[in-house]
Order: structure tokens, then C-alpha cells, then sequence
């Protein structure tokens, strides 16, 4: 039984009221902006009453910035498509290389299986100027230097190891005698791997996944040192708003709210499977 009294549930509302606030304020005021000019959002003091214009929204969809000192073109929907081609692809092929790496990690112990687990792990915290002389070297000696396929091959730096550490902690936390009863019943190896273990480790796979997801999409250095402009993402394409007559600041409040739009999406549609798969429990070893 809740035992709280009145004045503890109001202080409670409050409380709770002031944190939302404290967090969703910056965003409410993206939103705000991207409806404004650049004289509304740069007049003082600022105020939340406005004729609301879709003029920057507008200039994002047409590829057409109009500034002070004249119109330019913008490709931001072309790095917006960028965005999912490199995000979607790269996790795609993490999960394709990461699950079954992440199943071998949890279940068979080998020789020195812990430190290649670790290297791994190490890519996703190394500083990205640490590699990107040599990899923009390599992909031009190659051939990959502004190409998606390169581009792709670098994210599995950020994504590969998520996914590889994440869904390999939810295939430990199978219990080894499902499998095990699944394979004396006369099943193979992959149809174990397929029927038992990974339906099993789903909500952790879709969660490494869309964190991976989420990581890729916000990446910045790789694509803006090995990629031109037809390849950047939308957050290398966000540079074209700071222009010679200034910063176009109503512009990137739309670019922001466009751009983070599929990853909320996708985490509000996900989210719905999370929450079903955990909460048909987990079965411990």
C-alpha cells in the first residue's frame, strides 16, 4: 500500500514537473526555433510568442538557403538520405558479424578469447584522430576514399563493438541446457543458433542495435574527413548553415529536428518490442 501523504505526492509532482522541464526545455526550444526567422530568434529577449513560418523547413526540402547576402544551394536532403544509407548499412553488417561473434565470446572459451573481446571493445573508445591518417591513407591507396562501401567499413568501429559486447552478456545469460536440450532432440548446431539463442537474446540484439544505430547516425569526424559532400551525413552538412552573412540559426533548428526524427522514431517504435520481450522474463543459467 502507498502510504504517501498529500503534501509528499504534491512535492513529488513538483519535483518530477521541474526535472521534465530542466530536460525537455532545450529541445522544446529547437522546436520553437525552427518555426522562427533569424531576426525572431536573435531578438532580445527572446520570447515564445511568434508568427510561426515554415520558411526554414521550406529552404531544407528545396535545397535552397536564402541569406543576407544572397541564396545558396544546400544539399541537406541528400546528406539526410546519406544519414540512413551509412546508419541502417552499418548496422546491418554489425549485426551480421557481431551476433554469431558475440554467441562464440559467450559460449566456448579459447585461448586469449578475453583480450580479443577487449581489442574489440578498445575501438569504441579510441579517439577517431588516432586512426584517421592512416585509414584516409589507406582507403586512398585502395580505392575507398569517399565511397559509401569505405565509409560503412569505418563505422564498424563504432558499431561492431556495441553490438559485439551487448548481445554477447544477453547469450550468457542463457541458461546452456536449453541449447542443450534443443541439440540432443537431434537439431544442428545453426538451427540451434537460430530457433533457441537468438529469439532468446532479441531484446538485448535490438537494443545493442538501436543504441549502435543511434551512434552511427551521430558520428561526425569519420565522414567529414573521408567522405566529399555527396557522401556526408547530415551532421558534416550541417557546416553549410554557417554561412558569410552569418549563422542560420533557424535553419539548423530544422535540420536538428529533421535529423533527430528518425532516430526517435525508431526508438519509439522499438521500444515497444523492448518492453515485450523483457517483460516475457529471462531465463538464467
Amino acid at each position: 500500500m502507498d502510504h504517501v501523504g498529500p503534501v509528499e505526492r504534491i512535492v513529488r509532482n513538483v519535483l518530477i514537473t521541474l526535472v521534465l522541464i530542466f530536460f525537455m526545455f532545450p529541445i522544446v526550444w529547437i522546436v520553437l526555433m525552427s518555426f522562427q526567422t533569424n531576426e525572431q530568434v536573435l531578438r532580445i529577449p527572446p520570447s515564445p510568442f511568434f508568427e510561426p513560418t515554415l520558411v526554414n523547413y521550406t529552404a531544407l526540402i528545396t535545397g535552397k538557403l536564402r541569406t543576407a547576402a544572397g541564396s545558396l544551394d544546400i544539399a541537406f536532403m541528400s546528406n539526410l538520405w546519406n544519414s540512413v544509407i551509412l546508419s541502417v548499412s552499418s548496422v546491418a553488417l554489425s549485426l551480421v558479424l557481431g551476433v554469431p561473434a558475440a554467441y562464440a565470446f559467450a559460449r566456448y572459451k579459447f585461448r586469449f578469447s578475453e583480450d580479443i573481446a577487449f581489442t574489440l571493445l578498445s575501438f569504441k573508445f579510441a579517439p577517431p584522430l588516432l586512426v584517421l591518417l592512416p585509414l584516409t591513407l589507406y582507403f586512398q591507396a585502395i580505392g575507398l576514399a569517399n565511397t559509401y562501401i569505405g565509409l560503412i567499413w569505418v563505422y564498424q568501429l563504432i558499431t561492431l563493438p556495441l553490438i559485439l559486447w551487448i548481445v554477447r552478456g544477453y547469450f550468457e545469460d542463457i541458461s546452456p541446457d536449453i541449447e542443450g536440450a534443443y541439440r540432443i532432440a537431434g537439431h544442428s548446431w545453426g538451427r540451434t543458433f537460430r530457433k533457441i539463442a537468438i529469439p532468446l537474446a532479441m531484446p538485448g540484439i535490438a537494443a545493442a542495435a538501436l543504441l549502435s544505430f543511434i551512434f552511427a547516425w551521430n558520428n561526425f569526424v569519420f565522414a567529414l574527413v573521408l567522405a566529399s559532400a555527396d557522401k556526408q551525413p547530415v551532421t558534416v552538412g550541417a557546416l553549410a548553415f554557417v554561412t558569410a552573412s552569418g549563422i542560420q540559426y533557424g535553419q539548423i533548428a530544422a535540420a536538428i529536428v529533421l535529423s533527430i526524427t528518425p532516430t526517435l522514431a525508431l526508438a519509439l517504435f522499438a521500444q515497444r518490442y523492448l518492453v515485450e520481450g523483457l517483460s516475457l522474463g529471462a531465463v538464467k543459467g
